[in-house]
């Protein structure tokens, strides 16, 4: 992924954790599919910031682009999973 390039590498463990966060409330059945990647985003706007070293405008974009990442390996993992269908 291109994007990855882009994202510090301190903040490269957020993608996983993302990921899996969305996982569990994909499973959980409570939340519609479509506030998921806006819970994601509001999520890793807090941590991502407070992980690679406080809240500046690098920061927050860090945020974006690593939520950006989960959801677009998400994606990208479904549709590959669907192949041809």
């Amino acid at each position: 992924m291109e994007i990855m390039k882009y994202i510090f590498e301190e903040g490269f463990i957020m993608v996983p954790t993302l990921y899996v966060l969305g996982m569990f409330m994909k499973d959980s059945k409570q939340l519609p599919d479509w506030t998921i990647p806006f819970i994601l985003l509001f999520i890793s706007l807090i941590l991502t910031p407070l992980l690679i070293g406080g809240f500046t405008a690098a920061n927050i974009i860090q945020g974006i682009l690593v939520t950006g990442a989960a959801v677009l390996g998400d994606q990208l993992a479904k549709q590959y999973s669907k192949g041809g269908k």
